[in-house]
């Protein structure tokens, strides 16, 4: 796919751009928070790095004026639903999700009004208005737990991830409603060339997200969410670990484990260059820059909608709140013992 992006101007050098980033922070009385897949450069200028929910709730505790949510779209208005009355920016308003695009409100409301009798437990990788249609909002980190605790008889929807999904429904025996919707990232990755991955690396576990295919599952040794797989990261025996996930998260492996070799499980193309996500990659340090510059573009939400949002988020918050953002540790994000 093809996604265009304006560099937009700013200081001339990388030093002068960081200070600049810097000070507008500190006038601008602003939280930088960045996801495991943002650029390296992007996440060690970060205040927080981890999972979108959990980023949210920490700034929503901080007496940031501002938000800068370098992620993609779904994340900074996950944070304008816990946080109205701080102003949330995001650097490119055009760093989308395949997920979210996947699910349109009204024909994800025409799919609940057909199956009345079913709950909809969503992942929070969708709109705003997906959010205000669903029952109960779930992440990779929660979704476990939250399903534990639905009575055995209660018909279920789950969207709009049909991967996640489909594995929570194996795992637990459980069947349900899939909608159609995959992460591009994750769908990218290659049967084939992980097995020849793993003949090369015998000894070498392989971690992978929810979000991937069955097939390439089948093969991990350990499936969680990003924090999880970031724990599972310093506690595993050996030297090596083939990570099925987005590779910009190994940048805090590699931080914190220097002694240890973290290999991205390959595309197609036998190599991970094309399970960097493309909408995450819009977010740029001379984006950031003009977004606490300009506070511009911010996120906008309809109170009527964030109000029925936030009530599925907090079903959630209630029913997991102990699992939710597992791992997530804040300025140090990933710490090994």
């Amino acid at each position: 796919m093809s996604i265009e992006t304006k560099i937009p101007s700013g200081p001339e050098t990388p030093g002068d751009l960081v200070a600049e980033i810097h000070r507008l922070r500190k006038e601008r009385n602003a939280v930088i928070l960045a996801h495991y897949y943002q650029t390296p450069d992007i996440q060690d200028i970060a205040d927080f790095v981890g999972d979108s929910l959990e980023l949210s709730r920490k700034a929503a505790e901080t007496d940031a004026d501002v938000i800068l949510f370098c992620g993609v779209k779904f994340m900074a208005d996950t944070a304008k639903i816990l946080s109205p009355d701080k102003t949330v920016i995001l650097p490119d308003m055009d760093a989308g999700c395949s997920l979210e695009d996947s699910c349109p409100p009204e024909k994800f409301k025409a799919f609940r009004e057909a199956h009345p009798d079913h709950i909809a437990l969503t992942y929070i990788n969708c709109s705003t208005e997906v959010k205000a249609l669903s029952d109960i909002i779930v992440t990779s980190s929660s979704a476990e737990t939250i399903l534990e605790q639905i009575p055995a008889d209660q018909k279920i929807i789950f969207g709009p991830d049909r991967h996640l999904g489909g594995w929570l429904s194996r795992k637990f025996d459980r069947e349900m409603l899939l909608w159609p919707g995959v992460c591009i990232v994750h769908e990218a990755f290659s049967e084939t060339e992980l097995l020849k991955l793993k003949e090369q690396h015998p000894d070498a576990p392989v971690a992978a997200h929810p979000e991937c295919p069955p097939a390439i599952i089948d093969h991990a040794d350990h499936v969680g969410s990003t924090s999880s797989i970031l724990t599972f990261a310093k506690s595993f025996e050996g030297d090596t670990l083939i990570v099925a996930t987005e590779p910009h998260i190994m940048h805090q492996m590699e931080k914190a484990l220097p002694e240890k070799t973290f290999i991205g499980a390959p595309g197609a193309d036998g190599n991970c260059n094309c399970n960097i996500c493309p909408y995450m990659a819009l977010n740029t340090m001379e984006k950031m820059y003009t977004a606490l510059r300009d506070l511009e573009p911010q996120i906008v939400i309809e109170e009527d909608i964030r109000l029925k949002a936030k009530e599925s988020l907090d079903r959630m918050l209630g029913m997991a709140g102990g699992t939710v953002g597992l791992g997530d540790l804040g300025q140090v994000p990933f710490k090994a013992d």
